[in-house]
């Protein structure tokens, strides 16, 4: 779901490296260590399919065990223990799983575990490495290796009798009990340009697709989407350490280039011709974010027109590969990233939709033992109001009772609500005025909650559905507030006079008048759900630290962002940059003259990915910024890719004006204040090209800047080291420049 790295991610980064200073917060003391000081709430959770247990990857020892320990919390009790100790887990392979597979795995939230519907088994993944671990005697047995690393993708099926995984851009199967048993390769014209059941880059990271592969109900058959990336340009990433550079060619469409083209196919288990699904499609154009299994004999597909204003979900028979089309969703503008589809029980599913000026879920139903001879139809919209619908949870069939995430109240903070599908009962879940991230078991009856505010660390519960009651299994370490730093959400105008935004400003102790510059640090693009909330963040550590340096730290979400309604982020439609930056000087003038002891005179900004296109956007258009600093920017729409760009701008060809007057690049020649760049050069989201076209106006124009790499690092630029130079530079950046 994001497409830059949003400054709201910026916690996930902090917590792979963040700083750990004395207990006062020293000003001195600007050190990075490899774990949180709060501690690392546990990632990756799963439920058991009976619902009784919730498991994870501890990633500490305050749970039970040690970190690397499969850990289980039992959902009656919350009471914790081992399921999986880290020493068993290592026994199943000598091989370690290598830095490039790991990163793969992080990033993209992939589980190193997957439990079988019977609930007594897991699949476990070791670099590539497919294994069954019973829990009963605490033994595993290694089913194949798949040689494919952080890419297999593996799966059980249904009757977890067979486990399919990915190879070499093929799709296979393999018994999961019987000895000496062979794979059966179910696709064999696999090739860097073909991909069968494989997730590319752009569908990673745009379409937030995690497979492109499903077992069918009856684990007769397997769908996949067959990719087919010949025309889509490829981009080198360079690798200069070795004596000898390599180049990574990435297949990356670019605004108004071909885009993969695409098909969903059908396979039988043991193999044989693939079946493929006849759908209205321009090929090369259009995408398939979501396709499965409605019954074992039909399929759905998703698909999105290039142009982003028509979702169209489609009905198949797997046998003749006709479709029908059942249900469409579309905008005058563009659709938001939520795609999701989620099908029930008897012949219903529910859409997630923003028509009605807020992203909310609709009911439909269709016929059942015929789904393919009449249209959905909509049976409910199942929630309304001046609210967004974060995210679908789950759904309890005894009870027909639908759970789901929302910002009712105020987009700085969410809970965990449920609702009857007649649409009677709606009850909130969680308690304590914040931000959730809720999981729910599959029976229904419990979940997860891992629970913070602005100024609370994570708690992580067990709750009971039902009475509501939770038992916290993990705690946050509390550290001290930090010494002579005020931090609270401030509210201030748009610059349209009668638009409210939210933001969160961080004051040093200073109240002499302009004693104190001032730091912008607003994201500003698109994003699922606001960047400014009453949530704990790693991020704010930097700010307090900034703030001890003497610097006031002010972030803003301008409209143009996400969380608030379709209008508030279709505000910047196919105008990236004028009403974000007239919103965030709106924002300035009214902080200055509400804080006296602010210095208008110096003023930084500093930003991330659409953050960091920010900072450049605002030092080329205004002299009031005196130093900056743009990690990984985009410095053209042109070069970012094309179903995030044209999403929100269009065609390069339709709106040639449009991407001319959004690109930094054109207006470097004005450029005012002194700016640092900082990029990784192996940044697979956001190419180190963009740095560099920027720079060269920069020379022509004579205008001095500064410019810090970071080798063979991505977008993230993670780890100690270099975590710990880029925040020093930016720290020395607005010491040397601002101060």
């Amino acid at each position: 779901m994001s497409r830059f790295l949003p400054l709201a991610l910026l916690p996930a980064l902090f917590a792979a490296s963040v700083f750990a200073q004395t207990p006062d917060y020293s000003m001195r003391t600007v050190e990075f260590a490899n774990s949180n000081p709060t501690g690392n709430p546990p990632r990756g959770g799963s439920w058991s399919p009976d619902g009784k247990r919730l498991t994870f990857l501890a990633t500490d020892a305050s749970v039970a065990g040690d970190a690397g320990d499969i850990v289980q919390i039992d959902a009656a009790t919350g009471k914790a223990s081992v399921l999986a100790t880290k020493a068993q887990l290592d026994a199943l392979t000598s091989d370690a799983i290598n830095e490039k597979d790991r990163d793969h795995r992080e990033r993209y939230g992939m589980s190193s575990f997957l439990w079988a519907d019977d609930s007594k088994h897991l699949l476990l993944d070791k670099g590539g490495r497919l294994w069954l671990y019973s829990i009963a005697d605490g033994k595993g047995t290694m089913i194949v290796d798949t040689g494919a690393g952080s890419g297999s993708d593996a799966k059980f099926s249904p009757d977890a009798k067979s486990v399919s995984y990915l190879r070499g851009h093929n799709l296979y199967v393999h018994p999961v009990a019987k000895k000496d048993a062979k794979e059966t390769a179910l696709t064999a014209n696999g090739s860097d340009a073909m991909l069968n059941g494989e997730v590319d880059w752009i569908y990673l990271e745009e379409l937030d697709v995690r497979s492109n592969y499903f077992w069918s109900p009856d684990s007769a058959a397997i769908a996949y989407l067959q990719m087919d990336e010949a025309k889509v340009p490829q981009f080198p990433i360079a690798d200069w350490i070795p004596t000898h550079s390599s180049v990574d060619m990435q297949r990356y469409p670019q605004p108004g280039d071909p885009n993969p083209s695409v098909r969903v196919g059908v396979v039988s288990a043991k193999g044989g011709a693939t079946k493929f699904i006849e759908v209205p499609f321009s090929a090369g154009n259009d995408s398939i974010p979501r396709f499965g299994w409605v019954d074992a004999e039909t399929v759905f597909v998703e698909v999105l027109t290039r142009d982003n204003h028509n979702e169209n979900l489609y009905f198949a028979d797997v046998k003749s590969g006709k479709s029908r089309l059942v249900y469409t969703n579309t905008d005058a503008k563009y659709l938001d990233e939520n795609y999701e589809i989620t099908f029930l029980p008897h012949g219903r599913f529910l859409a997630a939709s923003w028509r009605d000026g807020h992203t909310h879920l609709y009911l439909y139903k269709f016929d059942e033992k015929h789904p393919l001879n009449t249209d959905a139809t909509l049976e409910r919209q199942l929630t309304s109001g001046e609210f967004e619908v974060e995210g679908f949870d789950g759904f309890d069939e005894r009870s027909g009772t639908v759970f789901f995430t929302s910002n009712e109240g105020t987009s700085l903070e969410n809970n965990l609500w449920s609702v009857k599908l007649d649409g009677s009962g709606k009850r909130r879940l969680t308690s304590g005025n914040g931000v959730h991230h809720a999981m729910v078991s599959p029976d229904g009856a419990h979940f997860s909650d891992e629970f913070s505010t602005a100024t609370a660390p994570p708690v992580v519960s067990v709750c009971a559905t039902g009475a509501g009651s939770c038992e916290a299994f993990w705690r946050s370490k509390m550290i001290p507030a930090a010494t002579g730093v005020t931090s609270s959400i401030v509210t201030l105008m748009a610059a349209d006079g009668k638009t409210p935004l939210y933001g969160k400003l961080t004051l040093p102790a200073s109240t002499a008048a302009a004693s104190v510059p001032l730091i912008l640090n607003p994201y500003g693009g698109p994003l699922p759900t606001a960047s400014i909330r009453n949530a704990w963040s790693g991020a704010n550590l930097f700010n307090e630290l900034l703030a001890q340096h003497g610097f006031a730290v002010l972030e803003v979400d301008n409209r143009g962002m996400g969380g608030r309604g379709r209008d508030f982020q279709q505000a910047a439609y196919r105008n990236f940059g004028p009403v974000q930056f007239s919103d965030q000087m709106a924002a300035l003038d009214q902080t200055l003259a509400k804080y006296p002891q602010l210095d208008a005179k110096r003023i930084g900004w500093w930003g991330w990915s659409w953050g960091g296109s920010f900072t450049l956007y605002a030092m080329t258009h205004t002299d009031r910024i005196k130093a900056g600093v743009a990690v990984a920017p985009v410095t053209d729409f042109r070069n970012y890719d094309s179903i995030y760009t044209e999403r929100y701008l269009g065609l390069p060809s339709e709106n040639v004006e449009v991407y001319k007057a959004d690109a930094d690049v054109a207006a470097a020649k004005n450029l005012k204040g002194r700016v640092l760049i900082a990029h990784g050069t192996g940044d697979d989201n956001v190419h180190i090209a963009n740095t560099i076209q920027f720079l060269q106006p920069l020379i022509d124009a004579g205008i001095p800047y500064d410019l810090q790499l970071f080798p063979r690092k991505t977008h993230s630029i993670a780890g100690m080291e270099s975590r710990n130079e880029l925040l020093h530079r930016i720290l020395y950046q607005f010491e040397t420049y601002l101060k």
